[in-house]
């Protein structure tokens, strides 16, 4: 996991950086501005040769590592066209270096570079003045850099006002210089207009603002690139906010590796109490997908109205019993009844498709969380009967060992369990869940388009993976099942249920972006999901 920083810890990084280790200023903006340069021109196709580019420059430090990536792309022999909103007497310290630096080389007639290429400044521009060239290949935004704190206003706002607007236009690429101008570093909102980036090269560390919607839509592909900061110094910052990377899930699928010794008892058991006569579907999906997760059994706990309904249609490894019904609802003994196979559980999921106005079912639930030895999953039915949730109902009990409680609401759901039905109440939504976890001592995994695990000492790991066609039918059971997989050989190997959580849910959504590949959002199902683990497993298995 890496850490996000704010404006302010970004700040702070870049100044330990040259106070501590002697590295500076403008070496950096340097680096960031090679770092830029490399990824233009992998997007151009390894070449900026005779290629035409233009940058928007503001007057701060993006506006010089714009200018210092001008000079970086013309002696690679590209045309490069600089147009300063503002007066090179204007700027100071390390932009006023590199404008002075491009003043030096400035050829409007273009015969002084490489291969003939030019390099031009156009000073005191208007923004006004400015449209994209028809004929030219990448528009760089280096305006305002992540210490933007309001709305972009007058010519330069109504510039990115007007490039936003007109973006399906241009065929060029669009490429912003740490964030995207218009955007506010530490905040998701959009508070005004924003350039419309198509990738995004961001340094050091990523940002709020690069990672969650709805700005990091207008991020487009964001790139984070080393620019000589020592990562002790990212380290030191006090930030709890962490973005999920792809060496988290390798990492947990190497500890939980298959051995000669493997076998079932040695991998976890994972329990599901799911299922009801109208929703026997979320069962079955569940449990096909807890038994592809690395898990040595599943046992699957349906009400007796569904179990021939589950066990026809579950792959036959996974084992289905019935809780027991009474007159249509579950019994009140049931906890008794199933004592022997909960007592063997490693991980238990309770919810998915459960009728939550059963009297029975609630009971059952509840002595479930109340008697805990093991971590405990809620989801959707569960969810129902703690919402609003008070701590003191999900407290561990006293030999519970610890065993974590973890809660996977969608938005609804999680205002739901909130006890409120302001939606504002999660417009932060990393203040939000973390909150709610610390508060309640819950693991807390809050779907939506970018998901977020929430710990009980404060940490908050934002998902990367996964894309809008896992909104659908089916697939919070896809994760669900993974996440009971996951925790079930997590407490057999003894790993941090925590980062197991994380693990479980980046794999779900890689599968997802597996299925998107395969299928396509629109054809693609939580069926399609679960079978795309096999992919996903195959590529951590791939040698680095």
């Amino acid at each position: 996991m890496q850490k996000v920083l704010t404006a302010e810890q970004m700040r702070e990084v870049d100044r330990l950086t040259t106070e501590r280790y002697g590295i500076p200023s403008i070496l950096l903006m340097e680096n960031a501005a090679h770092a830029v340069a490399r990824v233009i021109t992998e997007k151009l196709g390894g070449s900026v040769n005779d290629r035409r580019i233009n940058i928007l420059a503001g007057k701060g430090n993006n506006g010089g590592d714009g200018a210092a990536l001008a000079r970086i792309l013309w002696t690679q022999g590209a045309n490069c066209f600089v147009y300063l909103f503002g007066s090179v007497s204007e700027l100071s310290g390390d932009a006023r270096l590199n404008f002075d630096a491009i003043k030096t080389f400035d050829d409007s007639e273009g015969t002084n570079g490489p291969n003939e290429s030019c390099l031009i400044l156009f000073a005191d521009y208007d923004p006004n003045d400015f449209s994209v060239p028809a004929h030219h290949d990448v528009v760089v935004d280096a305006l305002f850099g992540t210490g933007l704190s309001r709305p972009i206003d007058g010519p330069v706002g109504d510039l990115v006002a007007r490039l936003g607007r007109q973006r399906s236009r241009f065929p060029q690429l669009f490429v912003s210089i740490d964030i995207p101008s218009g955007l506010t570093s530490n905040y998701s909102d959009i508070i005004g207009p924003v350039f419309p980036a198509d990738v995004t090269i961001t340094f050091t560390a990523m940002k709020v603002a690069n990672i969650m919607p709805p700005a990091s839509v207008s991020n487009g592909e964001i790139v984070l690139a080393n620019i000589g900061s020592p990562p002790d110094l990212i380290e030191e910052q006090p930030s709890k906010f962490f973005l999920a990377e792809k060496p988290d899930a390798r990492v947990w699928l190497k500890s939980t590796d298959f051995f000669d010794e493997s076998y079932k008892n040695k991998r976890g058991h994972a329990l599901i109490v799911a299922g009801s006569e109208d929703y026997s579907g979320a069962a079955v999906m569940c449990g096909n997908v807890a038994m592809r997760s690395g898990v040595g059994l599943t046992t699957m706990l349906v009400p007796a109205s569904c179990k021939v309904e589950v066990a026809s249609r579950v792959i036959p490894e996974v084992i289905v019993r019935a809780i027991g019904e009474a007159d249509g609802e579950v019994g009140s003994d049931a906890f008794a009844a199933n004592e022997d196979v909960i007592e063997k559980a490693d991980s238990i999921l309770v919810g998915p498709g459960l009728k939550a106005t059963d009297k029975g079912v609630e009971k059952f639930v509840r002595e479930i969380v109340e008697t805990r030895k093991v971590p405990v999953i809620l989801d959707a039915g569960a969810l129902w009967l703690f919402s609003p949730l008070k701590a003191d109902d999900v407290q561990p009990p006293a030999n519970a060992g610890g065993s974590p409680l973890i809660l996977t609401p969608h938005e609804g759901e999680f205002i739901r369990l909130l006890g409120t039905d302001d939606k504002e109440a999660i417009k932060d939504r990393v203040a939000a869940v973390r909150d709610f976890a610390v508060t309640n001592n819950v693991i807390l995994v809050l779907k939506g388009e970018r998901v977020l695990i929430a710990s009980p000492d404060g940490r908050v790991v934002v998902n990367p993976t996964g894309n809008s066609g896992l909104g659908k039918a089916g697939n919070g059971d896809t994760l669900a099942g993974i996440l009971a997989g996951f925790v079930a050989q997590a407490v057999k190997f003894k790993i941090d249920i925590f980062e197991t959580v994380v693990a479980a849910v980046y794999v779900a959504g890689m599968a997802g972006d597996v299925a998107e590949k395969k299928y396509g959002k629109r054809v693609m199902t939580a069926s399609d999901v679960r079978e795309c683990l096999v992919d996903v497993f195959a590529e951590f298995e791939k040698k680095e």
